[in-house]
Parts: structure tokens; C-alpha cells; sequence
């Protein structure tokens, strides 16, 4: 519950069509309704054309104040990067925290990173929202209004293009908020609506297992990406906190059932730091680890935050060579936004630390 109503972005086809008939109208409704929504992205339901029960139920029941309503972030910020390929957005909810959002366009197909939480209870030390600790869990609708933002902007912009990747990998992790995060997912991912293909979606986890086990058991269809960045524990708990509550050994062993049972590859996230972890001696202490696993390892540049004096690394290619000499498919991530502060919480962080400065 928000507001004093209930959000409609945060409902199943299933959950809107059943809310229709408790209210008295034919399920044949919810697909015509679940498209304007949905697919169409339409703001304000006064506006749309819809089948006349359904424009009456909207007037009595949508909107402020009333029993149900569509999240609708205001835009606080929006940052362009130089090259116009990157757009950043600082989002605020209705209950003031303010969340990003990323789109970013490579060769003519777009992809948006969203956020599944405000702040981060994980504490990676290199990352700008770890560094600002955990506020609250965002909700199905919210993550959904991320993207249905950067669908109308690209309606505008780029009208012949659609939204063809989503990553989670903006603030939060998304894996300690799974229920809103899979059931938003469920909702961008259905073909009468945003329909981004599930094989196009990513989802981020700093390592926490029980639910990268959980995706396991239900088969979710969804791409894993496993934020690693060290090959022995000491090396990886010193970067990533928690490592202290799902080891290194722990991680790894999930990651393998995971492989076996789902037939996925896993993608290992590597944000390379010089002298912590981007040794050719690390690069080898990775391969033996992920051994048996279909893999992919996504090399980083690190992003530079003002809570983390880590270097970024010149030693990547050698890593990289190390890699796929063990026949691990490695790549770099290529590094976007950097002016706009593309990185996770990097925006939101600049505006706090402004914030503060000019309060003091």
C-alpha cells in the first residue's frame, strides 16, 4: 500500500483483471485496460480511450485520492552525457527518497538500468549507494515506473525505437527485495505491455544466495549477473561486506547449482582495482573458481567515488588474456556516463553531498 490507495503498475495481469470483476466488470476488460496502462504508458486514464465501463471505473476509482492510482515519479533531475548516448534521471517518489534511473543507447538499441531499492544494505565499499546505506525497499509499481519513464521519453525521442534491454544493477540489490523485483519483472516482461523479452533481462546480485537459489527452483527466466571482485575470500570481503555472511566458497557453490539446474550461462561482474584485485595471479585463482560453470566474466572499469580512494586498474588486458587462455569468454564492460555520474548512486550522492555543503 502508498498513498491512500493502491498502485495499478504494481499489479499482475492475473491481480488486475481479478480487481476489475470484484468491481463489477467482465474480465475481457483487463487486456484493454492492462494495454493503456501498460503497453501505451498512458499517465492519466482520463486521457485514454477506453471502452466506456472502463472510462467510468477509471473516473470513480483512479487518481488522487481515490482507491487506486499509477505511479508517477516526478523527475527531479535529468543529465545528459557529452557523447548524448547516456541519460541520466533522478526520480522522487511520493514518499521524498529519491531513486536513478539510466538510459543508455548502444548502436541504435536502448537499454535501462533500474533501481530496487533506495540506498543499499550491502555496503560494497567501492560503490557510491553502498556507501549511503539502506533506507527502504522500493515497490513492485516503483520499479515498474522507472521503466514506463524511459519508455515515454524514448516515445518522444526516438519514436521508431523501443526498450529492448533492462538491467537491475542501478541502486539497491535487487535480490533483498526479490518479491517486488521478480513480480515487476513478470510485469515489464508480459507481451501485451512493455513486453522487453525475458532472455533481455538482467538481474544484478552482490552474492545473496538463499535467493540466487530460490531463481534456481522456480526457473525464473531472467539472466543472472553475479557482482564477484575477489578470487579468494580475504581478497573479496575486504571489497564486498557481504562475503562475511555468504562466503566466498558458499557463493560459488550456489553459483554452480544455479548453472546445473537452470542450463544458464552466469555473468561475473569484475570492477578491476588496482593492487586489490587485478592480478594475472587473481585472474587465475578466478578461472579454477568458475570451473564447471557456464560463465562469462564482465570486466570494470572502476567508477571513482568520494567514499572510496581505490584506483582503477591498467592491468585488464593482461586479466582478460588470463581468462580466456582457461576458456572463460571475457569482456569489458564499456564504460558510459562517467560525466553524468552514470555509475550506481553516483548522482543521487553528488546531489547529497551539494546538498550539505550549501545547508552548511
Amino acid at each position: 500500500m502508498n498513498r491512500c490507495g493502491y498502485s495499478l503498475l504494481g499489479l499482475s495481469f492475473g491481480e488486475l483483471g481479478n480487481l476489475l470483476s470484484a468491481d463489477g466488470l467482465y474480465r475481457h476488460h483487463t487486456k484493454e485496460l492492462w494495454g493503456a496502462i501498460h503497453r501505451k504508458a498512458i499517465q492519466d486514464l482520463s486521457t485514454a480511450t477506453l471502452a466506456p465501463p472502463l472510462t467510468r471505473w477509471a473516473a470513480a476509482n483512479v487518481g488522487e485520492g481515490k482507491r487506486y492510482f499509477i505511479d508517477l515519479p516526478e523527475q527531479a533531475e535529468e543529465i545528459n552525457s557529452s557523447d548524448g548516448l547516456t541519460r541520466k534521471y533522478l526520480l522522487k517518489l511520493t514518499d521524498g527518497q529519491v531513486i536513478e534511473t539510466v538510459l543508455m543507447e548502444y548502436k541504435g538499441r536502448f537499454t535501462a538500468c533500474v533501481s530496487s531499492q533506495a540506498g543499499c544494505a550491502m555496503g560494497c565499499v567501492f560503490c557510491a549507494t553502498g556507501q549511503m546505506g539502506f533506507v527502504r525497499h522500493l515497490t513492485a509499481g516503483e520499479i515498474v515506473a522507472q521503466v514506463l519513464h524511459v519508455r515515454r521519453i524514448l516515445a518522444t525521442s526516438h519514436p521508431h525505437r523501443r526498450l529492448r534491454n533492462l538491467v537491475l544493477m542501478g541502486m539497491g540489490e535487487p535480490l533483498h527485495n526479490y518479491d517486488a523485483v521478480m513480480k515487476a519483472m513478470d510485469i515489464v516482461s508480459h507481451t501485451g505491455g512493455s513486453s522487453v523479452g525475458p532472455s533481455h533481462i538482467s538481474i544484478s546480485t552482490v552474492g545473496y544466495v538463499p535467493n540466487i537459489l530460490r531463481m534456481a527452483e522456480e526457473k525464473r527466466p531472467y539472466r543472472l549477473a553475479v557482482s564477484l571482485h575477489g578470487s579468494t575470500e580475504a581478497e573479496r570481503s575486504a571489497l564486498v561486506p557481504a562475503s562475511k555472511k555468504w562466503d566466498l566458497e558458499t557463493l560459488i557453490a550456489a553459483c554452480r547449482t544455479y548453472s546445473q539446474s537452470t542450463g544458464r550461462r552466469i555473468f561475473f561482474e569484475w570492477t578491476l582495482i588496482a593492487g586489490k584485485n587485478d592480478s594475472v595471479e587473481t585472474a587465475g585463482r578466478l578461472a579454477k573458481l568458475l570451473e564447471g560453470i557456464q560463465s562469462h566474466v564482465n570486466l570494470i572499469p572502476l567508477n571513482p567515488t568520494a567514499g572510496y580512494d581505490g584506483q582503477g586498474s591498467d592491468s585488464g588486458r593482461a586479466f582478460q588474456e588470463t581468462l580466456r587462455a582457461a576458456g572463460i569468454p571475457c569482456t569489458f564492460r564499456q564504460r558510459r556516463g562517467i560525466d553524468v555520474a552514470a555509475g550506481c548512486g553516483m548522482l543521487k550522492a553528488d546531489r547529497l553531498r551539494k546538498t550539505l555543503a550549501k545547508d552548511g
